[in-house]
């Protein structure tokens, strides 16, 4: 039983998954990993969006280049929390991919974050955040890590201060 799904569109897209299979390993979150297309897989990928809140699945992470119509089709087959992960790909480096997850229609709703590596650490923040909602070991987790950024970048600047006053 995995709390978060993570589909991606082709094997491609596997390293700009690594801060997503990372931060959730950080949190504890458990989660599962696919590689389905909306287009070459479609049946797999209805199946899975069906029968994932019976499987323990609590949000969905889909990334997707070019068309990037894999959260969608996730999306339009469960009523779970989806987050989109726009991929860069030719020609449009990305931008059609992320132009396809924001046009959702009205009813089919895809969160979606930056494209790429950043982009996958900030999917499983934002699933971390929805499981927070119900979980406050989780919660008080996140509240951690968000001091511990605070202190790094507090930590840079006094460094910086101390660095222009020689």
């Amino acid at each position: 039983m995995s709390a978060v799904t993570i589909v991606m569109g082709s094997k491609s897209d596997l390293a700009s998954l690594q801060g997503a299979f990372d931060t959730l390993r950080q949190f504890g979150v458990s989660f599962a990993a696919r590689i389905l297309s909306a287009h070459r897989t479609p049946d797999e990928a209805a199946d899975l969006a069906k029968n994932a809140a019976a499987d323990g699945t609590k949000v969905f992470i889909c990334a997707a280049g070019m068309a990037a119509h894999l959260a969608g089709v996730i999306a339009a087959h469960t009523t779970l929390p989806v987050i989109g992960i726009p991929m860069a790909s030719a020609p449009f480096n990305g931008f059609d991919s992320l132009l396809a997850m924001v046009q959702m229609p009205p009813g089919i709703p895809v969160a979606t974050v930056t494209a790429g590596g950043a982009g996958g650490k900030n999917a499983a923040l934002l699933a971390i955040e929805m499981l927070a909602l119900a979980d406050e070991s989780l919660a008080a987790k996140l509240k951690d890590f968000r001091r511990e950024q605070a202190a790094k970048v507090l930590a840079d600047d006094a460094a910086l201060q101390e660095s222009l006053r020689q």
